[in-house]
């Protein structure tokens, strides 16, 4: 995305992993601990604030499977044009296929990214899963199988240790990242496949 009016891009954290692996809770933290200005953005936020049809979905007038993936199109294309504008973004995300991960890293491949793998055991994931109650049953399983597989990280934590731990690690890994990141390492595997 090209920058015509010279404002120096913002920084971007993406926390991907499975559905109820605790991103949403370490954005908040990591946003309340860093000394620069972080926007979260996530797809939860179109949910909470009831930004979709949501009663028609369910009742069947709109077709979900055939909404989602113009819907994450746009997703994936926010970012960079949130970060291209001069904001910092903390983009939590469940990057789900191959697809979605190639889409992400073009859109992103000039600006200063850090990827960051949130892990979580399948029964702890489970048991948040039923504990929340907002989401399907198996979803987490299914993101547990997938999420992980297809992604390089520049740093990875588990949400099952301490909040404050994973947010202090994950804040002097960001300040200490080195090169080639993971988005630098992602970008190579891409162009060897082509």
């Amino acid at each position: 995305m090209k920058n015509t009016l010279n404002i120096s891009p913002g920084k971007i954290i993406i926390l991907n992993g499975p559905s109820s692996s605790g991103k949403t809770t370490l954005a908040l933290a990591l946003q309340k601990q860093l000394e620069i200005p972080f926007i979260r953005f996530s797809f939860d936020l179109f949910l909470d604030h009831k930004a979709l049809p949501s009663e028609q979905i369910k009742n069947g007038t709109f077709s979900w499977d055939a909404m989602r993936p113009s819907l994450f199109r746009g997703i994936h294309q926010c970012i960079p044009a949130l970060a291209t504008a001069g904001n910092n973004i903390i983009f939590d995300h469940i990057i789900e296929t191959k697809t979605w991960l190639q889409e992400l890293v073009s859109l992103v491949s000039e600006l200063d990214v850090f990827f960051v793998g949130l892990h979580c055991s399948l029964p702890e994931l489970e048991r948040r899963e039923i504990q929340r109650g907002d989401r399907r049953r198996g979803e987490a399983q299914l993101d547990f199988q997938t999420v992980h597989r297809i992604t390089s990280y520049d740093l990875e934590l588990n949400s099952e240790n301490p909040l404050e731990e994973n947010v202090n690690l994950l804040i002097q890994a960001w300040e200490e990242r080195k090169h080639p990141s993971a988005l630098d390492r992602m970008i190579q595997e891409i162009k060897v496949q082509e």
